[in-house]
């Protein structure tokens, strides 16, 4: 039974970490905390937690009410521009003044701050529904009773695999980011690919 059921948890799985592993504000945000070593696995735990939630509502149908209502989108399309935005500015000035960076000495972070950040980062991202909820939901629709289950199971699956591998995957540069230089550049692609998302939103809102 259970190895019927192969083939499309399999699928599920490979088409979520297609979609999951791209550089991203939500992944350049864990990559830092990670390298921080601050709230890894909370964090690590959210992200995964929330991908597995849309997953599941995508493939119980919510996609095709939402591909059908894209006010809905509009709405987290203005509210995560304005967010990424303002997170790049704050990127650059982390970057503008690195400091001595030492990742073993560095204090900790406020939990309650990088939880918000974190969820931001995660539902203030039209992507992440169009990702999760629509497109994986809509293939879902390959799938019936069990093979469809399985098929949400293994896109959730990519999706844990994926964001503990890098949280706690990103102490093993730890040597390289040592340096205040080092982390100027982190925080300088940071800063790039915030104002990147954040402009394409923009630019995607008008153009719609």
């Amino acid at each position: 039974m259970i190895s019927a059921l192969l083939p499309a948890a399999l699928s599920g799985f490979l088409l979520g970490a297609s979609l999951i592993i791209a550089i991203g504000a939500q992944n350049a945000f864990i990559l830092r905390q990670g390298l921080l070593r601050q709230h890894v696995f909370v964090l690590c735990l959210i992200c995964a937690l929330s991908d597995a939630v849309l997953i599941a509502a995508g493939v119980a149908g919510l996609g095709t009410l939402i591909s059908q209502s894209p006010m809905l989108i509009n709405v987290v399309t203005v509210g995560g521009a304005m967010f990424l935005l303002w997170y790049a500015v704050v990127a650059f000035r982390r970057a503008a003044k690195p400091g001595v960076l030492q990742v073993a000495n560095t204090g900790e972070g406020s939990l309650k701050a990088a939880v918000a950040a974190c969820l931001a980062f995660t539902f203030l991202n039209p992507h992440v529904y169009l990702d999760t909820v629509v497109l994986l939901g809509s293939l879902s629709g390959r799938f019936d009773g069990p093979d469809r289950v399985a098929y949400g199971l293994g896109a959730a699956l990519a999706s844990f695999v994926w964001f503990f591998g890098l949280g706690y995957g990103a102490r093993l540069l730890q040597p390289i980011f040592a340096k205040s230089s080092a982390w100027r550049v982190l925080d300088v692609l940071i800063g790039l690919v915030m104002t990147a998302i954040g402009i394409s939103l923009s630019t995607r809102l008008v153009a719609g």
